[in-house]
């Protein structure tokens, strides 16, 4: 007689060979386009607070994620925060306005080419109604409502203005304004209502739209992708100027962690962050004002800045199964945050703290920035595929880009073992081997190359955990980490096609692999 037991090992060694033998096929007809790739990803990006961007360091990081990941807009806490000394008044109460570090960022921000989604918050001292704060953040931002609107109309209209002045009409009407930051979050980003925050958003929005009716302003701006519905009733209702809506996901069912062991589990929703913005976008389409365009101004796989998620090769994989699975849904979908300076939680302590950046304090870029450099790469035009994790693209010059993933979700660690769970290394699992069968290629010769991101390929996290996790790196063991993780490609080789017959080749993949393979005619 065989014992269950058996039997359970026998079918998973055969579940296992399965699928270390079997093969997933992606065609590529170079004489079938889809259409124009929509670049909603690189959209836009998140930043900490805008005094981080005066540092020298934030600013070179900054330059590096432009120039090899193409964001265009930049969306940041804290302009109106008191340690960029936007906001006095005297001992008369009149109102006294500076804008020089706005100038020094704002003016590093247009040279490179990023322009500003401003958000609007948090409230000047001087200004504020109350001295509610956000008590476990390290620089502690005030979140309640002004306690003169006709001061805080002046503040804005006067801000606006000045950046008219600076910069021109024409510029300032490509940027976003939204209005504060997840004021629903009560008491933590917001010390009042939804009646108080709606009115907040009618006062900020005429005053935005009184220097010109052509700037964009929106919001809510909320977490959890709340408030939509009602938002676009109160401005359609009251006559309020809105032209987009903005809210926030992220991949946990908890936003806010409060202490500093507190970590957040992922969701066990399948349809986790693109789910949600698609029942947004399904909102706005159902509402009173259909054409609204829908900015998601933060997203990740965990709204805690101390997750290793963010820094585990995986993150790559999830990355690019959130944004393929969105779709057309959003006009921009704003990775929270491009860097690792980002002191909500105060200066980080070790190299690899969990943080939610693309690039550590160092300049090491993790696995994460991978996944945007080769969505970067990816030529204009995309081509039909019916593969369903993957991206085919062709350039003007007829050069082909395959950019394909595994995305595994099996970790599902508990609330509690979050954290611990991601702070070990996790060898990952063979899916057997991937085949590329490219069809219609016109005789040459051609360069393929092969770039990787994965367990021990761009994969700096692991290196650290592989040298006993220090909690401070010298400038050896950084170089030996960026030597190491540096996207030197695992394959370069000249093919040459001789006929129209299909020309194929095959890789090894692996549990959350990210591959890039371009295919260059010489």
């Amino acid at each position: 007689m065989i014992k269950p037991i058996s039997i359970i090992t026998a079918l998973l060694f055969l579940l296992s060979g399965r699928v270390q033998g079997q093969t997933r096929t992606i065609t590529i007809d170079v004489t079938k386009p889809k259409g124009e790739l929509n670049t909603f990803f690189n959209a836009c990006v998140g930043a900490g607070r805008a005094n981080e961007g005066l540092r020298a360091d934030w600013q070179r990081q900054l330059r590096i994620a432009k120039e090899q990941l193409g964001f265009r807009y930049i969306r940041m806490h804290g302009i109106l925060q008191d340690d960029m000394g936007v906001y006095f008044e005297d001992s008369q109460g009149k109102p006294i306005y500076n804008w020089q570090y706005i100038d020094e960022l704002y003016d590093f921000l247009i040279s490179i080419k990023v322009r500003p989604f401003v958000e609007f918050g948090f409230m000047p001292k001087a200004l504020a109604s109350k001295p509610t704060t956000l008590s476990f953040w390290f620089w502690k931002p005030n979140v309640s409502p002004p306690k003169d609107y006709q001061k805080w109309d002046d503040l804005i209209a006067a801000l606006v203005r000045h950046w008219t002045q600076r910069y021109g009409e024409a510029e300032v009407k490509q940027w976003y304004f939204e209005v504060w930051n997840e004021p629903n979050l009560k008491n933590i980003f917001w010390a009042s209502d939804q009646d108080e925050y709606f009115k907040l958003y009618k006062e900020t929005a005429n005053a935005v739209k009184a220097v010109s009716p052509a700037y964009r302003v929106g919001g809510p701006a909320t977490a959890g992708n709340a408030w939509i519905p009602e938002f676009i009733n109160y401005c359609s209702t009251n006559k309020v100027p809105v032209d987009f809506v903005s809210t926030h996901t992220y991949g946990n069912d908890a936003f806010i962690q409060k202490s500093d062991d507190e970590a957040t589990a992922e969701s066990k929703r399948r349809d986790a962050v693109s789910g949600d913005v698609k029942r947004s976008r399904k909102q706005v389409d159902g509402s009173a004002m259909p054409g609204l365009e829908l900015h998601y101004t933060e997203w990740n796989s965990s709204s805690s800045f101390n997750d290793h998620v963010h820094d585990h090769y995986r993150q790559a994989a999830y990355i690019l199964e959130k944004i393929k699975r969105v779709g057309n849904a959003a006009n921009s979908f704003s990775y929270w945050t491009f860097t690792d300076i980002f002191e909500e939680d105060g200066p980080r302590q070790t190299p690899f703290d969990g943080d939610f950046g693309l690039i550590n304090y160092q300049d090491i870029k993790k696995p994460a920035f991978y996944a945007y450099r080769y969505l970067n790469l990816l030529g204009k035009q995309e081509l039909q595929n019916a593969d369903s994790s993957s991206w085919i693209c062709r350039d003007p010059k007829g050069n082909v880009q395959v950019l394909l993933y595994d995305f595994t979700d099996k970790f599902f660690p508990t609330r509690a073992d979050s954290k611990a769970f991601y702070s070990k290394v996790i060898p990952p699992a063979s899916k057997g081997k991937v085949a590329l069968v490219y069809k219609n290629l016109s005789p040459g010769k051609y360069k393929m190359t092969v770039y990787k991101t994965g367990y021990g390929v761009n994969d700096p996290y692991t290196s650290y955990l592989q040298m006993g996790a220090p909690s401070q790196l010298t400038r050896g063991e950084v170089e030996s980490i960026k030597q190491k993780d540096n996207d030197i490609p695992i394959i370069s080789k000249t093919v040459v096609i001789t006929s129209k017959k299909p020309f194929q080749e095959s890789f090894d993949l692996f549990e959350n692999d990210v591959l890039l393979v371009t295919f260059n005619k010489l």
